[in-house]
């Protein structure tokens, strides 16, 4: 609140000090005084504005309603209400500066949200996001699932601190590979390929050697787990089948023979 605290400890302001105490200016005490609603309870000889404890108190009241962001008439109204004494102004004010808390850690958390996409190199615009990814929503959920997942893990930093420098077209290079390993794994499994197969083991490591190369460090026993989000997640189940139907339980079962063939799981 912009009124200190020593400002009511006297009962008699000048317009000038009570300026200064509020960090207002005089002309907003003028123009409050000029529609009545803060007036000065007396005047000198010469007619100067003199302002008491009280008056400072209303002020303060003004203060807290104006950075809640009321208009002046409805500060006027609700102060001036007969029926409403000093324990529902204080229930009130809680009450709003709650409200407002709760929204600014809302629009705090969109920040986040949008600052997190950012850093994981998506700072595309919508055309150029839908042109890589074939949508304008890329990172929103599936960024804050990775955060709350793997926010504290070496490997996670990692990633954010590389993709942060990628450009559109680094994206598009790491998205068509994507897109031909995963083409890979659908060929070798309609062709009869067993998933513990050597060809489909040998295809698993070339997928843990491309999240090597453009996101972070994964060794056999992560790649494992990643492994286990494929087949536990309805969503990446849902996107891996869209290209044909058991493919996400085959790249699983190869991500984690070739695991076990490497000492891991």
């Amino acid at each position: 609140m912009r009124l200190h605290s020593e400002a009511v400890t006297a009962n008699d302001h000048s317009v000038g000090d009570v300026a200064a105490l509020a960090r207002v200016s005089v002309r907003t005490l003028h123009h409050y005084d000029e529609i009545g609603l803060l007036r000065p309870s007396s005047r000198t000889a010469a007619g100067h504005r003199r302002y008491t404890t009280a008056d400072l108190e209303r002020l303060r009241r003004i203060l807290f309603y104006r950075e809640l962001d009321f208009g002046l008439d409805e500060i006027a109204a609700m102060l001036d209400d007969p029926g409403t004494g000093t324990d529902n102004h204080l229930r009130a004010q809680h009450g709003m500066l709650r409200a407002r808390i709760a929204r600014q850690q809302q629009l705090l958390a969109a920040l986040e949200r949008e600052m997190e996409v950012r850093r994981m190199g998506l700072s595309l615009t919508p055309e150029e996001q839908f042109e890589v990814f074939g949508t304008d929503k890329v990172g929103g959920e599936w960024a804050d699932e990775a955060r709350q997942r793997w926010g504290d893990t070496d490997a996670y930093r990692e990633s954010q601190r590389r993709t942060a420098a990628y450009t559109k077209d680094d994206w598009q290079r790491l998205k068509a590979e994507a897109d031909a390993g995963l083409e890979a794994f659908r060929d070798l499994m309609l062709s009869g390929e067993p998933a513990d197969g050597p060809a489909a083991r040998a295809r698993a490591e070339e997928h843990r050697a491309y999240l090597t190369r453009w996101f972070y460090d994964c060794g056999h026993e992560m790649h494992r787990g990643l492994a286990e989000t494929y087949v536990a997640d309805e969503r990446f189940t849902r996107t891996f089948d869209e290209l044909a139907p058991g493919l996400a339980v085959y790249v699983h079962d190869a991500i984690v023979a070739n695991a076990a063939a490497h000492g891991a799981g």
